[in-house]
């Protein structure tokens, strides 16, 4: 088993890293929310890692914190959650959102995860309530898709859902599109 790795990034894919480690270059599937953290080819990145063996394949995937391994490796224990779909639930979730909407039954912000269905959504709130553990954030299922992806795009710059929903909590009401509710939101953190 690959517990981690360390070494200078080589490449940057779609979906993954290629990280040279002693002239050998690992494929690495990674989140989304770690790509975007990626400064230049040839930094030092350190990941978590899981590998998946299967019949006729063997695929590594990394992650930048122990938090979001575990909860990778817990995702993919439930039945018809394939590596792919619990890399796409914690590319479009913060682990600390995804804790909290499956606390709170939310099977429709489960559906916004790529591959997952009404039925799927729902195994997973019923398969992992339990495994979980304790929720020490607030997810509120009263928010909109597009407070919960700003709430997304601040939690994977760095900051706490409780400050992303504070700062949520601040945008101006006209403020619609994405971006510039992102921005908005970043400025209010930048000034508090």
């Amino acid at each position: 088993m690959i517990a981690s790795l360390r070494g200078q990034l080589q490449a940057v894919r779609s979906d993954a890293l290629i990280v040279d480690i002693g002239g050998v270059g690992y494929l690495v599937h990674v989140p989304r929310s770690f790509l975007e953290q990626i400064e230049h080819i040839g930094q030092t990145i350190e990941l978590h890692t899981h590998l998946a063996v299967r019949e006729n394949d063997l695929a590594l995937y990394g992650f930048g914190s122990p938090e979001e391994l575990e909860l990778f490796v817990v995702l993919i224990g439930v039945s018809g959650i394939g590596p792919r779909t619990a890399l796409a639930a914690l590319s479009v979730f913060s682990p600390e959102t995804l804790r909290g909407i499956v606390a709170q039954g939310d099977t429709a912000a489960l559906m916004r995860i790529p591959g997952v269905g009404r039925k799927t959504a729902q195994r997973l709130v019923l398969d992992l309530r339990d495994r979980l553990g304790e929720v020490t954030t607030a997810w509120s299922p009263g928010l909109s898709s597009a407070d919960a992806d700003v709430i997304n795009a601040l939690t994977a710059l760095g900051y706490s859902v409780a400050e992303a929903q504070t700062a949520v909590g601040n945008l101006p009401p006209e403020t619609t599109d994405l971006d510039e509710r992102i921005l908005e939101a970043l400025r209010y953190l930048g000034s508090h």
